[in-house]
């Protein structure tokens, strides 16, 4: 699966933003909570696996969204299960390295 990725800098960290490609443009809610799956946010450009995988181990701050990302990055070893929400059904998971 492709995914979307944008990568910056957040107080001198590099941070991550990276979604499953195909929720690209989507906005979920949840109660008070609105989520915009924005291409602008998380879609720089197009990644696929491996690149994604070298973007995982290498990012200080990941903000993921997306049931294939965080299970990639959950099979690598970063991030836990129990640290994933959801926002009307779709996971999200924010993790910081420091």
């Amino acid at each position: 699966m492709p995914f979307g990725i944008r990568t910056t800098l957040y107080q001198s960290n590099s941070m991550l933003n990276i979604c499953d490609s195909d929720l690209l443009g989507r906005t979920v809610s949840e109660s008070n909570f609105t989520m915009n799956i924005s291409e602008k946010y998380y879609a720089e450009r197009i990644v696929g696996k491996s690149e994604a995988e070298d973007l995982l181990k290498n990012s200080s701050v990941i903000n993921m969204v997306g049931k294939e990302i965080i299970s990639l990055s959950i099979g690598l070893g970063i991030g836990s299960l129990n640290g994933v929400k959801k926002v009307d059904g779709v996971p999200f998971l924010i993790v910081y390295k420091f």
